[in-house]
């Protein structure tokens, strides 16, 4: 582990073991089968989840709710986080933001790449683009590294 990687370094492919480790936390988590998320990338540094347009979770246009981009892009840069900080590893978002730049009439994709993996703070940067390729948002989202969970 390199605490001061930036998005300047090289992805890299995950090992076979973290492959299915980070699987294997994905389907215990309820929102991503909630909401139909797929994996479609996962390397070190990188994340790239895809969500199905679900009418009935339109927003007041009748196009893909904002909320709902923003849950698939938080929860594609959580796991770009987990690619450097393994899939035990104990952390939370402390801030979001988004830009949404078009409406998302289709599927949607959210390409997650962390920009700085560092000591505590780790911000992301995510890409979210549409069926056709059009970009429909971008998104930043900051993670802190906890020493340890939180109690439940």
């Amino acid at each position: 582990e390199n605490p001061q990687m930036t998005a300047d370094d090289k992805t890299a492919p995950l090992t076979p073991e973290a492959y299915s480790a980070l699987t294997q936390r994905l389907v215990s988590i309820p929102i991503f089968e909630s909401l139909g998320m797929r994996v479609q990338t996962l390397e070190k540094g990188r994340a790239v989840f895809a969500m199905p347009y679900l009418p009935r979770l339109n927003g007041v246009f009748e196009s893909f709710h904002e909320g709902m981009l923003m849950a698939l892009a938080d929860s594609a840069a959580c796991v770009a986080v987990l690619t450097l900080a393994g899939p035990g590893a104990a952390i939370t978002t402390t801030d979001m933001n988004i830009r949404f730049l078009a409406a998302c009439l289709t599927d949607a994709t959210a390409d997650a790449r962390v920009i700085k993996f560092g000591s505590t703070l780790c911000p992301v940067a995510i890409s979210l683009r549409d069926a056709n390729g059009t970009e429909v948002a971008v998104a930043q989202v900051t993670y802190i590294r906890l020493h340890k969970a939180p109690k439940r």
